[in-house]
């Protein structure tokens, strides 16, 4: 199997690198992955993982709720509650950004298609776009909406989209770079992209430290910080407008992250990192679980 091993960082190109800790895949394989960090830009990302052409296997699970939409087990049944909401949430984030109640919208990564046919149904344009040939079909057969393969991406017209998402997809995506360079090409000049993933230097993830379930090795390249996410944009003329803090994520993380490291559930103890992790959110937004960054062109 062919992996990745970084001699520079993947952000910032630096080559001051330096190991972390080893965290364990816990949905697919059990096996251990290196965490590397680069001292210049702070990106953390998973040493030695497979290529593209063989990540696949990785995702071969019935408990990877975001392509298998399982509802089995409380974690997996409070998420689905929780994302009604959380689809409401963004519509309306989407709709104060832009400005527009309807508009074009370019979804990357959209798993099962919730999101996409949630966006469709409120009056938006709707392009999703999704890897995976077998959760294109599932979201077909659960919300009617056809999406496209993930390549149809290089393909798209410059100043397509009103906005653009990338939920929890960017530290999926090999190409990195090719997927900003594309994100800044597709905007029109008053778009807006919006980009969630997971942060490291939230309270949960010190908590847990490698057993933090947002690490999700190998399937999560890379590791973001704020100021590797900053630095990312900036390389590709790209502007942050604002962070947007998630506060669910930490509850859904901590329950992941108990089981991880105790082998049991532990919810009341998951239920006060959550709350601890938020608290400190509130006095500083950039350390929330998971962010959402709201980016333009940078004209």
């Amino acid at each position: 199997m062919e992996i990745i091993n970084y001699t520079n960082c993947p952000v910032c190109g630096s080559h001051n690198l330096f190991p972390v800790f080893e965290a364990k895949d816990y949905t697919v394989s059990s096996r251990l992955f290196a965490l590397w960090e680069c001292k210049h830009c702070s990106l953390r990302f998973t040493q030695d993982a497979p290529a593209a052409a063989f990540i696949g296997q990785y995702y071969q699970s019935d408990n990877y709720i975001s392509h298998s939409d399982t509802k089995q087990g409380l974690v997996n049944t409070l998420y689905h509650h929780v994302r009604k909401r959380t689809l409401t949430h963004k519509q309306k984030l989407i709709a104060r950004i832009t400005g527009q109640d309807k508009g074009s919208l370019l979804d990357i990564g959209s798993g099962t298609g919730a999101f996409a046919s949630h966006m469709e149904k409120a009056g938006w344009k709707v392009m999703g776009l999704e890897p995976d040939e077998q959760t294109r079909r599932r979201a077909h057969e659960r919300y009617s909406i056809q999406l496209k393969p993930s390549e149809e991406l290089f393909s798209i017209s410059p100043g397509s989209y009103d906005a653009v998402t990338m939920w929890h997809v960017l530290e999926h995506v090999h190409d990195l770079h090719g997927y900003i360079h594309q994100l800044q090409r597709i905007l029109k000049v008053t778009g807006k992209a919006f980009i969630a993933v997971p942060n490291y230097t939230s309270y949960d993830a010190s908590v847990y430290k490698q057993y933090w379930a947002a690490y999700d090795v190998p399937r999560h390249l890379y590791h973001f910080s704020p100021a590797a996410m900053k630095m990312l944009l900036t390389k590709h003329q790209l502007k942050l407008l604002r962070t947007e803090p998630m506060w669910y994520d930490s509850f859904y993380v901590s329950m992941l992250s108990e089981k991880y490291k105790t082998g049991a559930p532990g919810y009341m103890k998951a239920f006060f990192s959550g709350i601890s992790s938020n608290l400190r959110a509130a006095v500083d937004k950039e350390k929330c679980s998971s962010l959402i960054y709201v980016i333009e062109k940078n004209l």
